[in-house]
């Protein structure tokens, strides 16, 4: 399983910015798919997830309302995965990794069930 994120860059506070994450060698059905952040110093963090389905997400509460998360789902096509930032802050600055695990269930928040991570991506906010 390869997971690559990519679309990360410097963005000014206020504005939007769209991450995509790629993933190949894992079947569609039943990957939960989530994006965690990691700034410098401090743990990662959770930000979104979504089910195999699509029909359940999960979101921090920092970040609700402001970011949405979404797959393609087309069944025949290669999964991926997007994050879409809007009202972004100095606070969302960081690198932002994608990450899967096999669940039917609601996504969990907890780094620990992921088993697949991509490198990261870094989005840095400027104020």
């Amino acid at each position: 399983v390869q997971l690559v994120e990519s679309g990360g860059r410097l963005v000014e506070a206020g504005g939007s910015l769209g991450l995509s994450c790629a993933a190949s060698g894992l079947n569609i059905n039943g990957y939960v798919m989530a994006w965690f952040r990691q700034a410098p110093g401090k743990d990662r963090e959770f930000v979104a997830a979504i089910t195999w389905n699509g029909r359940i997400t999960n979101y921090a509460p920092s970040v609700e309302g402001r970011f949405t998360i979404s797959r393609n789902a087309a069944r025949n096509a290669n999964l991926t995965t997007y994050l879409q930032m809007s009202n972004l802050q100095s606070e969302d600055t960081a690198a932002y990794y994608c990450a899967a695990y096999v669940s039917y269930g609601v996504p969990s928040s907890a780094p620990s069930d992921y088993d697949y991570w991509g490198q990261g991506t870094q989005v840095t906010v400027s104020s």
